[in-house]
Protein backbone atom coordinates (compact mmCIF):
# COMPACT_ATOMS: atom_id res chain seq x y z
CA UNK A 1 0.00 0.00 0.00
CA UNK A 2 1.24 3.79 -0.61
CA UNK A 3 2.22 5.52 2.35
CA UNK A 4 1.32 8.53 3.41
CA UNK A 5 3.98 11.24 2.94
CA UNK A 6 2.56 14.53 3.18
CA UNK A 7 3.60 15.05 6.80
CA UNK A 8 7.11 13.99 5.85
CA UNK A 9 10.06 15.64 6.27
CA UNK A 10 11.89 15.83 2.95
CA UNK A 11 15.60 15.55 2.43
CA UNK A 12 17.23 15.97 -1.03
CA UNK A 13 20.05 13.76 -2.28
CA UNK A 14 21.72 15.49 -4.64
CA UNK A 15 25.11 13.97 -4.70
CA UNK A 16 26.99 17.03 -2.81
CA UNK A 17 25.50 17.66 0.39
CA UNK A 18 24.77 14.72 2.27
CA UNK A 19 25.94 14.67 5.62
CA UNK A 20 26.56 11.32 8.26
CA UNK A 21 23.76 12.98 10.60
CA UNK A 22 21.22 12.74 7.59
CA UNK A 23 21.95 9.48 6.81
CA UNK A 24 21.49 8.72 10.50
CA UNK A 25 18.26 10.22 10.50
CA UNK A 26 17.18 8.41 7.28
CA UNK A 27 18.64 5.15 8.20
CA UNK A 28 16.46 4.99 11.43
CA UNK A 29 13.53 7.00 10.35
CA UNK A 30 10.24 5.10 10.84
CA UNK A 31 8.00 4.60 7.83
CA UNK A 32 6.49 7.67 6.96
CA UNK A 33 8.30 10.08 8.89
CA UNK A 34 11.10 11.14 5.99
CA UNK A 35 10.21 11.45 2.42
CA UNK A 36 13.66 11.53 0.23
CA UNK A 37 13.73 12.88 -3.04
CA UNK A 38 15.84 13.58 -6.21
CA UNK A 39 16.08 17.14 -6.92
CA UNK A 40 14.87 18.90 -10.46
CA UNK A 41 18.15 19.82 -10.98
CA UNK A 42 20.52 16.07 -10.61
CA UNK A 43 17.46 14.99 -12.45
CA UNK A 44 18.68 16.78 -15.56
CA UNK A 45 22.58 15.88 -14.83
CA UNK A 46 21.49 12.18 -14.73
CA UNK A 47 19.50 12.48 -17.65
CA UNK A 48 22.45 14.18 -19.53
CA UNK A 49 24.67 11.97 -18.58
CA UNK A 50 21.81 9.25 -19.64
CA UNK A 51 21.56 10.54 -23.40
CA UNK A 52 25.39 10.23 -23.40
CA UNK A 53 25.12 6.72 -22.65
CA UNK A 54 22.96 6.13 -25.31
CA UNK A 55 25.15 8.32 -28.11
CA UNK A 56 27.71 5.98 -27.56
CA UNK A 57 25.73 2.85 -27.64
CA UNK A 58 24.47 4.01 -31.42
CA UNK A 59 27.82 5.18 -32.27
CA UNK A 60 29.26 1.41 -31.61
CA UNK A 61 32.91 2.21 -30.59
CA UNK A 62 33.78 -0.04 -27.43
CA UNK A 63 33.59 1.84 -23.98
CA UNK A 64 33.65 -0.24 -20.88
CA UNK A 65 31.25 -0.80 -19.05
CA UNK A 66 28.44 -0.19 -21.83
CA UNK A 67 29.43 -1.91 -24.16
CA UNK A 68 31.72 -4.83 -23.16
CA UNK A 69 31.95 -7.48 -20.68
CA UNK A 70 33.15 -6.39 -17.21
CA UNK A 71 36.57 -7.10 -14.86
CA UNK A 72 38.18 -9.68 -16.47
CA UNK A 73 36.15 -9.50 -19.53
CA UNK A 74 36.67 -6.37 -20.60
CA UNK A 75 38.00 -6.66 -23.95
CA UNK A 76 34.75 -8.60 -25.17
CA UNK A 77 32.54 -6.17 -27.46
CA UNK A 78 28.98 -6.60 -26.84
CA UNK A 79 26.56 -6.54 -29.40
CA UNK A 80 24.33 -4.05 -29.06
CA UNK A 81 20.84 -5.91 -29.23
CA UNK A 82 22.36 -7.62 -26.06
CA UNK A 83 22.97 -4.97 -23.98
CA UNK A 84 20.31 -4.58 -21.96
CA UNK A 85 20.49 -8.47 -20.69
CA UNK A 86 24.24 -7.70 -20.50
CA UNK A 87 23.41 -5.81 -17.66
CA UNK A 88 20.67 -8.13 -16.03
CA UNK A 89 23.12 -10.79 -16.92
CA UNK A 90 25.33 -8.98 -14.30
CA UNK A 91 23.28 -8.38 -11.86
CA UNK A 92 22.02 -12.26 -11.74
CA UNK A 93 26.12 -13.59 -11.81
CA UNK A 94 27.04 -11.03 -8.81
CA UNK A 95 24.50 -11.92 -6.46
CA UNK A 96 26.26 -14.03 -4.68
CA UNK A 97 26.47 -12.27 -0.60
CA UNK A 98 26.44 -14.93 1.90
CA UNK A 99 25.88 -14.98 6.06
CA UNK A 100 23.25 -13.12 7.73
CA UNK A 101 20.93 -10.19 6.42
CA UNK A 102 22.31 -6.53 7.04
CA UNK A 103 19.89 -5.30 9.38
CA UNK A 104 17.14 -2.66 8.37
CA UNK A 105 18.92 0.66 9.35
CA UNK A 106 21.99 0.14 7.28
CA UNK A 107 20.31 -1.68 4.81
CA UNK A 108 18.35 1.80 4.60
CA UNK A 109 21.88 3.83 4.79
CA UNK A 110 22.91 1.67 2.01
CA UNK A 111 20.24 2.72 -0.58
CA UNK A 112 20.93 6.65 0.65
CA UNK A 113 24.37 5.96 -0.27
CA UNK A 114 23.91 4.63 -3.86
CA UNK A 115 20.70 7.13 -4.57
CA UNK A 116 23.00 9.71 -3.68
CA UNK A 117 26.06 8.81 -5.84
CA UNK A 118 24.31 8.30 -8.92
CA UNK A 119 22.32 11.47 -8.27
CA UNK A 120 25.37 13.19 -8.92
CA UNK A 121 24.93 13.21 -12.67
CA UNK A 122 28.47 10.92 -13.50
CA UNK A 123 26.79 7.65 -14.05
CA UNK A 124 24.71 7.28 -16.60
CA UNK A 125 22.16 5.90 -15.23
CA UNK A 126 18.42 5.92 -15.88
CA UNK A 127 16.86 8.68 -13.34
CA UNK A 128 13.72 6.36 -13.05
CA UNK A 129 15.65 3.65 -10.98
CA UNK A 130 17.07 5.97 -8.69
CA UNK A 131 13.86 7.43 -7.79
CA UNK A 132 12.72 3.61 -7.31
CA UNK A 133 15.64 3.54 -4.98
CA UNK A 134 13.99 6.55 -2.89
CA UNK A 135 10.40 4.44 -3.43
CA UNK A 136 11.88 1.63 -1.45
CA UNK A 137 13.14 3.99 0.84
CA UNK A 138 9.93 5.99 1.71
CA UNK A 139 7.71 2.93 1.44
CA UNK A 140 10.07 0.89 3.91
CA UNK A 141 11.06 -1.61 1.39
CA UNK A 142 14.16 -3.29 2.54
CA UNK A 143 16.04 -5.49 0.52
CA UNK A 144 17.59 -8.67 1.61
CA UNK A 145 21.20 -8.05 1.56
CA UNK A 146 24.41 -10.92 2.70
CA UNK A 147 27.00 -9.11 5.16
CA UNK A 148 29.66 -11.25 3.47
CA UNK A 149 31.03 -11.09 0.08
CA UNK A 150 32.68 -7.77 -1.14
CA UNK A 151 36.35 -7.08 -1.26
CA UNK A 152 35.94 -3.24 -1.08
CA UNK A 153 37.54 -2.89 -4.73
CA UNK A 154 35.61 -2.69 -8.35
CA UNK A 155 32.50 -1.53 -5.51
CA UNK A 156 30.53 -3.56 -3.21
CA UNK A 157 29.90 -5.52 -5.81
CA UNK A 158 27.93 -8.73 -4.14
CA UNK A 159 25.55 -6.95 -1.59
CA UNK A 160 24.92 -4.14 -4.20
CA UNK A 161 24.19 -6.88 -6.68
CA UNK A 162 21.23 -8.35 -3.75
CA UNK A 163 19.82 -4.51 -3.66
CA UNK A 164 19.58 -4.15 -7.30
CA UNK A 165 18.29 -7.64 -7.47
CA UNK A 166 15.49 -6.71 -5.88
CA UNK A 167 15.08 -3.41 -8.17
CA UNK A 168 14.53 -5.19 -11.00
CA UNK A 169 11.69 -6.99 -8.87
CA UNK A 170 14.01 -10.84 -8.79
CA UNK A 171 15.00 -10.62 -5.14
CA UNK A 172 14.06 -10.96 -2.15
CA UNK A 173 12.31 -8.02 0.39
CA UNK A 174 11.52 -7.31 3.82
CA UNK A 175 7.98 -5.37 3.62
CA UNK A 176 5.85 -5.03 7.05
CA UNK A 177 7.20 -7.10 8.32
CA UNK A 178 7.34 -10.31 6.44
CA UNK A 179 10.17 -11.53 3.62
CA UNK A 180 8.92 -11.49 0.05
CA UNK A 181 9.77 -11.17 -3.50
CA UNK A 182 10.51 -7.80 -4.29
CA UNK A 183 8.05 -7.60 -7.26
CA UNK A 184 4.77 -8.37 -5.14
CA UNK A 185 6.60 -4.99 -2.79
CA UNK A 186 6.87 -2.80 -5.79
CA UNK A 187 3.21 -3.72 -7.14
CA UNK A 188 2.07 -2.93 -3.68
CA UNK A 189 3.53 0.69 -4.15
CA UNK A 190 2.32 0.99 -7.27
CA UNK A 191 5.11 1.03 -9.23
CA UNK A 192 7.16 -0.87 -11.20
CA UNK A 193 10.06 -3.08 -11.58
CA UNK A 194 13.16 -1.28 -13.10
CA UNK A 195 14.25 -2.04 -16.73
CA UNK A 196 17.77 -2.14 -16.93
CA UNK A 197 20.00 -1.07 -20.03
CA UNK A 198 23.32 0.10 -20.55
CA UNK A 199 25.23 0.82 -17.72
CA UNK A 200 22.65 0.86 -15.77
CA UNK A 201 23.16 -2.45 -13.82
CA UNK A 202 27.27 -1.36 -13.83
CA UNK A 203 25.88 2.45 -12.18
CA UNK A 204 24.20 -0.14 -9.66
CA UNK A 205 26.51 -2.15 -8.04
CA UNK A 206 29.88 -0.58 -8.81
CA UNK A 207 30.49 1.89 -5.55
CA UNK A 208 31.60 2.20 -1.72
CA UNK A 209 28.16 2.44 -0.31
CA UNK A 210 28.25 -0.57 1.84
CA UNK A 211 31.52 0.72 3.28
CA UNK A 212 30.11 4.48 3.48
CA UNK A 213 27.16 3.25 4.92
CA UNK A 214 28.83 0.89 7.95
CA UNK A 215 31.02 3.97 7.94
CA UNK A 216 28.57 6.87 8.84
CA UNK A 217 26.67 4.92 10.93
CA UNK A 218 29.14 3.94 13.58
CA UNK A 219 30.82 7.74 13.30
CA UNK A 220 27.29 8.72 14.40
CA UNK A 221 27.31 6.55 17.27
CA UNK A 222 30.88 6.94 18.01
CA UNK A 223 30.86 10.58 18.80
CA UNK A 224 28.05 10.07 21.17
CA UNK A 225 29.46 7.24 22.52
CA UNK A 226 32.81 9.21 22.99
CA UNK A 227 31.04 11.68 25.39
CA UNK A 228 29.46 8.91 26.89
CA UNK A 229 32.56 7.28 28.23
CA UNK A 230 33.30 10.62 29.90
CA UNK A 231 30.60 10.66 31.18
CA UNK A 232 31.05 6.88 32.99
CA UNK A 233 34.82 7.54 33.44
CA UNK A 234 33.22 10.67 36.25
CA UNK A 235 30.74 8.42 38.04
CA UNK A 236 33.53 6.18 38.64
CA UNK A 237 35.72 8.58 40.23
CA UNK A 238 33.19 9.82 42.16
CA UNK A 239 32.10 6.08 43.00
CA UNK A 240 35.56 5.21 44.38
CA UNK A 241 36.59 9.04 45.55
CA UNK A 242 39.09 9.49 43.25
CA UNK A 243 40.77 12.79 42.93
CA UNK A 244 40.46 15.41 39.70
CA UNK A 245 43.59 16.42 40.22
CA UNK A 246 44.92 15.07 36.96
CA UNK A 247 41.99 16.66 35.47
CA UNK A 248 43.54 20.54 35.59
CA UNK A 249 43.58 22.06 32.56
CA UNK A 250 47.45 22.84 33.09
CA UNK A 251 48.07 19.90 32.42
CA UNK A 252 46.61 19.37 29.16
CA UNK A 253 47.62 22.90 28.69
CA UNK A 254 51.16 21.08 28.05
CA UNK A 255 49.94 18.62 26.08
CA UNK A 256 47.51 20.67 23.59
CA UNK A 257 46.15 17.48 21.80
CA UNK A 258 42.62 18.13 20.31
CA UNK A 259 41.02 15.13 21.40
CA UNK A 260 42.43 15.57 25.19
CA UNK A 261 41.33 19.44 25.29
CA UNK A 262 37.95 17.89 24.43
CA UNK A 263 38.16 15.31 27.12
CA UNK A 264 39.48 17.18 29.73
CA UNK A 265 36.87 20.05 29.49
CA UNK A 266 34.21 17.32 29.25
CA UNK A 267 35.34 15.62 33.10
CA UNK A 268 35.73 19.19 34.42
CA UNK A 269 32.40 20.25 33.47
CA UNK A 270 30.51 16.65 34.52
CA UNK A 271 32.02 16.95 37.74
CA UNK A 272 31.77 20.38 38.41
CA UNK A 273 29.63 21.06 41.62
CA UNK A 274 30.35 17.75 42.84
CA UNK A 275 30.28 17.26 47.00
CA UNK A 276 31.62 14.14 46.90
CA UNK A 277 35.30 15.28 44.81
CA UNK A 278 34.70 18.85 47.49
CA UNK A 279 34.54 16.10 50.45
CA UNK A 280 37.60 14.44 50.08
CA UNK A 281 39.58 17.04 48.56
CA UNK A 282 42.10 17.36 51.52
CA UNK A 283 42.85 13.61 51.44
CA UNK A 284 45.89 11.86 51.83
CA UNK A 285 45.20 10.43 47.72
CA UNK A 286 48.12 11.89 45.51
CA UNK A 287 47.65 9.91 42.26
CA UNK A 288 44.72 7.20 41.08
CA UNK A 289 45.67 4.23 38.80
CA UNK A 290 46.20 5.20 35.39
CA UNK A 291 42.68 3.71 34.23
CA UNK A 292 41.39 7.31 36.28
CA UNK A 293 44.92 9.20 36.44
CA UNK A 294 45.15 9.44 32.42
CA UNK A 295 41.51 9.51 31.41
CA UNK A 296 41.94 13.00 29.51
CA UNK A 297 45.24 11.14 27.53
CA UNK A 298 43.20 8.18 26.56
CA UNK A 299 40.22 9.33 25.99
CA UNK A 300 41.48 12.26 24.13
CA UNK A 301 43.48 9.96 21.85
CA UNK A 302 40.16 7.71 21.23
CA UNK A 303 38.46 11.46 20.00
CA UNK A 304 41.21 11.91 17.05
CA UNK A 305 40.93 8.23 15.56
CA UNK A 306 36.94 9.30 15.56
CA UNK A 307 37.78 12.66 14.19
CA UNK A 308 39.49 11.04 10.86
CA UNK A 309 37.28 8.64 10.31
CA UNK A 310 34.47 11.60 10.20
CA UNK A 311 36.79 13.70 7.93
CA UNK A 312 37.09 10.54 5.79
CA UNK A 313 33.53 9.16 5.67
CA UNK A 314 32.18 12.53 5.33
CA UNK A 315 34.38 13.24 2.14
CA UNK A 316 33.13 9.81 1.02
CA UNK A 317 29.63 10.36 1.07
CA UNK A 318 29.51 12.74 -1.43
CA UNK A 319 31.73 11.11 -3.49
CA UNK A 320 31.02 9.32 -7.01
CA UNK A 321 32.30 6.22 -6.62
CA UNK A 322 31.31 4.64 -9.91
CA UNK A 323 33.22 3.29 -13.25
CA UNK A 324 33.60 4.64 -15.84
CA UNK A 325 32.45 7.79 -15.27
CA UNK A 326 30.52 9.81 -17.72
CA UNK A 327 31.89 13.59 -18.34
CA UNK A 328 29.08 15.40 -20.47
CA UNK A 329 30.41 18.49 -20.85
CA UNK A 330 33.99 17.36 -21.91
CA UNK A 331 32.53 14.49 -24.08
CA UNK A 332 34.26 11.59 -22.17
CA UNK A 333 34.14 8.40 -20.53
CA UNK A 334 36.73 7.61 -18.02
CA UNK A 335 37.55 4.12 -16.68
CA UNK A 336 39.34 4.57 -12.68
CA UNK A 337 39.30 3.40 -9.51
CA UNK A 338 37.09 5.74 -7.38
CA UNK A 339 35.30 2.41 -6.54
CA UNK A 340 38.47 1.42 -4.79
CA UNK A 341 37.94 2.23 -0.25
CA UNK A 342 40.96 1.77 0.66
CA UNK A 343 40.51 5.20 2.64
CA UNK A 344 37.15 4.24 4.08
CA UNK A 345 39.10 0.77 4.97
CA UNK A 346 41.77 2.54 6.84
CA UNK A 347 39.61 5.08 8.45
CA UNK A 348 37.40 1.89 10.15
CA UNK A 349 40.32 0.28 11.17
CA UNK A 350 41.31 3.69 13.15
CA UNK A 351 38.12 4.63 14.25
CA UNK A 352 37.63 0.78 16.00
CA UNK A 353 41.18 1.03 17.80
CA UNK A 354 40.25 4.26 18.96
CA UNK A 355 36.81 2.40 20.41
CA UNK A 356 38.59 -0.47 22.14
CA UNK A 357 40.40 1.38 23.62
CA UNK A 358 37.66 3.18 25.38
CA UNK A 359 36.63 -0.58 26.06
CA UNK A 360 39.89 -1.62 27.99
CA UNK A 361 39.84 1.70 29.80
CA UNK A 362 36.35 1.00 31.15
CA UNK A 363 37.39 -2.19 31.82
CA UNK A 364 39.77 -1.88 34.09
CA UNK A 365 37.73 0.91 36.00
CA UNK A 366 35.42 -1.85 36.74
CA UNK A 367 37.98 -4.08 38.02
CA UNK A 368 39.17 -1.04 40.64
CA UNK A 369 35.12 -1.01 42.32
CA UNK A 370 35.50 -5.33 42.10
CA UNK A 371 38.44 -4.47 44.65
CA UNK A 372 37.80 -3.41 48.04
CA UNK A 373 41.51 -3.07 48.56
CA UNK A 374 41.66 0.13 46.32
CA UNK A 375 37.99 1.14 46.26
CA UNK A 376 37.19 0.80 50.13
CA UNK A 377 33.65 -0.51 49.23
CA UNK A 378 31.92 -3.91 49.61
CA UNK A 379 33.93 -6.60 47.68
CA UNK A 380 31.85 -6.69 44.28
CA UNK A 381 29.87 -3.65 45.35
CA UNK A 382 27.20 -5.92 47.27
CA UNK A 383 26.51 -6.16 51.03
CA UNK A 384 27.27 -9.94 52.63
CA UNK A 385 29.58 -10.95 50.15
CA UNK A 386 30.60 -14.35 50.04
CA UNK A 387 26.55 -15.23 50.13
CA UNK A 388 26.09 -12.60 47.13
CA UNK A 389 28.04 -12.57 44.28
CA UNK A 390 27.33 -9.05 43.31
CA UNK A 391 29.03 -8.15 40.01
CA UNK A 392 31.94 -10.30 40.02
CA UNK A 393 30.33 -11.71 36.46
CA UNK A 394 29.25 -8.90 35.50
CA UNK A 395 33.17 -7.84 35.36
CA UNK A 396 33.97 -11.07 33.82
CA UNK A 397 31.52 -10.40 30.69
CA UNK A 398 33.54 -6.75 30.45
CA UNK A 399 36.48 -8.55 30.35
CA UNK A 400 35.07 -11.20 27.69
CA UNK A 401 34.32 -8.33 25.39
CA UNK A 402 37.11 -6.52 25.81
CA UNK A 403 39.50 -9.49 25.19
CA UNK A 404 37.03 -9.60 22.10
CA UNK A 405 37.92 -6.13 20.89
CA UNK A 406 42.08 -7.29 20.59
CA UNK A 407 41.37 -9.55 17.77
CA UNK A 408 38.56 -7.55 16.12
CA UNK A 409 41.02 -4.71 15.83
CA UNK A 410 43.44 -6.51 13.35
CA UNK A 411 43.58 -4.15 10.49
CA UNK A 412 41.62 -5.81 7.35
CA UNK A 413 42.87 -3.38 5.45
CA UNK A 414 46.28 -4.77 5.56
CA UNK A 415 44.81 -7.61 3.54
CA UNK A 416 44.52 -8.12 0.06
CA UNK A 417 43.22 -10.80 -2.43
CA UNK A 418 43.89 -10.87 -6.17
CA UNK A 419 40.79 -11.47 -8.06
CA UNK A 420 39.33 -11.48 -11.47
CA UNK A 421 42.09 -13.79 -13.00
CA UNK A 422 43.93 -10.90 -11.25
CA UNK A 423 42.85 -7.77 -13.20
CA UNK A 424 41.52 -6.86 -10.12
CA UNK A 425 44.97 -7.45 -7.96
CA UNK A 426 44.47 -4.92 -4.73
CA UNK A 427 41.58 -4.23 -2.84
CA UNK A 428 40.66 -2.70 0.27
CA UNK A 429 38.46 -5.36 2.45
CA UNK A 430 36.46 -2.03 3.77
CA UNK A 431 33.46 -4.10 3.89
CA UNK A 432 35.51 -6.68 6.56
CA UNK A 433 36.83 -3.29 8.06
CA UNK A 434 33.06 -1.99 8.52
CA UNK A 435 31.72 -5.07 10.21
CA UNK A 436 34.34 -5.63 12.51
CA UNK A 437 33.80 -1.78 13.14
CA UNK A 438 30.41 -2.42 14.42
CA UNK A 439 31.32 -5.43 16.63
CA UNK A 440 33.86 -3.47 18.75
CA UNK A 441 30.96 -0.76 18.56
CA UNK A 442 28.81 -3.12 19.95
CA UNK A 443 31.00 -4.20 22.44
CA UNK A 444 31.60 -0.91 23.78
CA UNK A 445 28.15 -0.08 24.39
CA UNK A 446 27.98 -3.22 26.35
CA UNK A 447 31.23 -2.78 28.73
CA UNK A 448 30.29 1.10 29.42
CA UNK A 449 26.47 -0.26 30.16
CA UNK A 450 28.38 -2.53 32.80
CA UNK A 451 30.69 0.36 34.05
CA UNK A 452 27.59 2.34 34.78
CA UNK A 453 25.92 -0.80 36.28
CA UNK A 454 29.01 -0.52 38.86
CA UNK A 455 29.49 2.79 39.33
CA UNK A 456 25.84 4.12 40.20
CA UNK A 457 26.01 1.35 42.84
CA UNK A 458 29.15 2.63 44.12
CA UNK A 459 27.97 6.10 44.48
CA UNK A 460 25.04 4.60 46.22
CA UNK A 461 27.84 3.89 48.96
CA UNK A 462 28.86 7.53 49.15
CA UNK A 463 27.44 9.84 51.59
CA UNK A 464 27.62 12.92 49.89
CA UNK A 465 25.47 13.31 46.56
CA UNK A 466 27.96 14.16 43.19
CA UNK A 467 27.23 16.68 40.89
CA UNK A 468 24.00 18.16 39.06
CA UNK A 469 25.35 16.09 35.65
CA UNK A 470 26.46 12.82 37.58
CA UNK A 471 22.87 12.65 39.73
CA UNK A 472 21.22 13.32 36.62
CA UNK A 473 22.20 10.23 35.12
CA UNK A 474 22.29 8.17 38.47
CA UNK A 475 18.38 9.69 38.72
CA UNK A 476 17.54 8.20 35.04
CA UNK A 477 19.43 4.62 35.75
CA UNK A 478 17.83 4.22 38.96
CA UNK A 479 14.24 4.93 37.16
CA UNK A 480 15.38 1.32 35.26
CA UNK A 481 17.69 -0.16 37.51
CA UNK A 482 17.27 -0.57 40.95
CA UNK A 483 19.69 -0.61 43.61
CA UNK A 484 21.22 -3.79 44.30
CA UNK A 485 20.40 -5.45 47.79
CA UNK A 486 21.44 -8.80 46.99
CA UNK A 487 22.03 -11.15 43.80
CA UNK A 488 19.54 -11.18 41.42
CA UNK A 489 19.25 -11.25 37.24
CA UNK A 490 21.74 -8.90 36.06
CA UNK A 491 21.55 -9.55 32.13
CA UNK A 492 18.10 -7.57 32.43
CA UNK A 493 19.56 -4.69 34.25
CA UNK A 494 22.79 -4.65 31.34
CA UNK A 495 20.27 -4.32 28.60
CA UNK A 496 18.00 -1.66 30.20
CA UNK A 497 21.33 0.97 30.78
CA UNK A 498 22.31 -0.12 27.28
CA UNK A 499 19.20 0.94 25.44
CA UNK A 500 19.54 4.22 27.47
CA UNK A 501 23.09 4.46 25.63
CA UNK A 502 21.90 3.51 22.44
CA UNK A 503 19.00 6.26 22.61
CA UNK A 504 21.41 8.83 23.67
CA UNK A 505 18.74 9.10 26.68
CA UNK A 506 21.86 9.38 28.99
CA UNK A 507 23.68 11.22 27.33
CA UNK A 508 20.57 13.86 26.89
CA UNK A 509 20.07 13.84 30.66
CA UNK A 510 23.65 15.14 31.47
CA UNK A 511 23.71 17.59 28.84
CA UNK A 512 20.56 19.24 29.89
CA UNK A 513 22.72 20.14 33.01
CA UNK A 514 25.98 20.94 31.25
CA UNK A 515 25.43 21.74 27.93
CA UNK A 516 26.53 20.45 24.82
CA UNK A 517 29.57 18.23 25.74
CA UNK A 518 32.94 18.19 23.39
Amino acid sequence: MNVDLSDAKVIELDGHSLSISKVYEIANAKVGEIKVVIPESSLKRMQSSRDFVFDIVNEGKPVYGINTGFGALSSKHIDQKDLAQLQVNLIRSHCTGVGNAFNTVITRAIMVLRANCLASGFSGVNPEIVQLICDFINHGINPVVPEKGSVGASGDLAPLSHIALALIGEGEVEYEGKIINSSFAINEIGKKPAVLGPKDGLALINGTAVMAALGALAVYESERIMKLADITATMTMDGVQGTDQAYDPLITSLKPHPGQLDAVANLNLILDGSKIKDSHRECNKVQDPYSLRCVPQVHGACRQTLAHAKEVISTELNAVTDNPLIFVNEKKVVSGGNFHGEALAFAMDYLAMGLAELCNISERRIEKMMNPTFSELPAFLVKESGLNSGLMIAHVTAAALTSENKYLCHPASVDSVPTSTDKEDHVSMGVTSGRKLHEVLFNVKQVLGIELLCNTQALDFQEAESSPAIEAARKLIRKHVAPIVEDRIFYKDMENIVRLIESFELLSVVENETGELN
